[in-house]
């Protein structure tokens, strides 16, 4: 059955939407980016006859600090972004300019589409107008393509587009007929795309970036686990319990943002995995294929981490907020690493008597009245010149461990 624009337009106006069509489909099918797609987009409707001179595709994210990402295009030599990210639309000046966007209206009216002819004796009721006007363009006009209640995530639900030409007479039906034509697969393309962006996103932000990867590898079956060398990062903070029962409620998960915030830096900065937060606990890994490598990277991330806290707590207690510091705990051993859990519900973690011992060691900085306590498997791996720098406190009896440890710190006097 042939389409209302097919029995409208010539032949060859028909073929060349054809052909946007199946690029539209092989293009999304092969994952382009949103940029790719948008500026394929435009090159080849202004190759089949479409007058466009300015685009813009906004579809908003799942991701923790950022709202959404606009993706821009232009058929002249003027520079901009092709890419913007914005954070959120809700307060501010961002709030002022989105309830002052045509998207707005479009948003607000129900409607899916909206026109503004561009010229000295039209009303430039937008900002965009009077910019695109300053500038020659003399048609405008947005699309919203909703999505379905069942295919929502978070605040993304819709793609919005706009289109602007320069062409004296502005947009010919021919080219609105096109625009309403493709723009709907060109909006499928970029929602899958950003789909898989999102998935990304939420499997880096909630297990770490390795174990992301692994698990949108595929590696998602229960009792899958690599046995692999590692350093183990266990860390909490110091009188956690005594501060949150004394703070107000809303003060305890800005205090555990603080200090999470600048544990989870310093161990991505050194080369390490954050694997889990568990209440005021941290639990990472520091890959030990090199173990003297994993050991030096996990040294770099604690004297990054003093330098962070000494940074939160002055802010802290300018602000009057209760302050602490960091209990860690480092070990170095073999472990099972990957998903644990049942059928229908999955941890991707770390697990083996390496770990319960990392997490027993943590708890003896409290007994050595020290910031930092090491095994001696840590000491023993760990090379030159650093070694030299690490002081033995004693040998401890761990609970749950069946031999004695001898256990190992930072030497205080490098620590003054």
């Amino acid at each position: 059955m042939q389409k209302p624009f097919d029995r409208a337009h010539p032949p060859k106006a028909v073929d060349s939407l054809n052909r946007i069509e199946s690029w539209l489909v092989e293009a999304g099918l092969a994952g382009a980016s949103e940029t790719e797609l948008l500026h394929g987009f435009c090159d080849r409707g202004r190759g089949a006859g479409i007058a466009l001179a300015r685009a813009a595709l906004v579809i908003d994210r799942l991701h923790p600090i950022h709202e959404g990402r606009l993706f821009r295009w232009r058929a002249d030599s003027v520079e901009q972004p092709a890419v913007v990210e914005y954070g959120s639309s809700n307060v501010g000046e961002a709030a002022v300019n989105w309830q002052s966007s045509p998207f707005y209206r479009l948003v607000e009216s129900g409607a899916t589409e909206l026109r503004r002819r561009i010229g000295a004796e039209n009303q430039e009721d937008f900002a965009i107008l009077r910019e695109m006007k300053a500038e020659g363009q003399t048609d405008y006009v947005a699309f919203i393509h909703r999505f379905g209640a069942a295919s929502i995530i978070g605040e993304m639900d819709c793609v919005y587009s706009s289109w602007a030409t320069s062409s004296p007479g502005g947009f010919r039906e021919n080219d609105l007929d096109a625009l309403r034509r493709l723009v709907p697969l060109l909006a499928l393309a970029v929602k899958c795309v950003s789909l898989a962006r999102i998935a990304r996103t939420l499997v880096e932000v909630y297990l770490g970036q390795d174990a992301g990867e692994r698990v949108l590898s595929g590696r998602i079956s229960r009792g899958v686990a690599d046995r692999i060398n590692a350093v183990i990062w266990y860390s909490d903070l110091r009188d956690y319990t005594k501060i949150t029962d004394a703070a107000a409620p809303d003060e305890i998960i800005q205090l555990l943002n603080d200090y999470a915030a600048a544990v989870i830096t310093a161990v991505r900065v050194a080369g390490g995995e954050v694997l889990k937060l568990i209440g005021d606990g941290v639990l990472a890994i520091f890959r030990a294929d090199d173990a003297a490598q994993a050991c030096r990277s996990a040294l770099r991330a604690e004297a990054s981490l003093r330098s962070s806290i000494k940074a939160v707590n002055e802010n802290r207690v300018a602000g009057s907020r209760p302050v602490t510091t960091v209990y860690l705990g480092l070990h170095i051993g073999e472990v099972f690493y990957g998903n644990i859990g049942s059928e229908d519900q999955l941890d991707f973690t770390v697990v083996g008597p390496a770990v319960n011992e990392a997490s027993r060691i943590v708890a003896m900085c409290r007994s050595v009245d020290r910031g930092v306590v090491l095994s001696s498997e840590f000491v023993e791996a760990t090379p030159q010149p650093e070694r030299s720098n690490l002081v033995c406190v004693g040998r401890y009896a761990l609970r749950g461990v069946g031999r004695a440890e001898e256990l190992f710190t930072i030497d205080p006097e490098l620590l003054a």
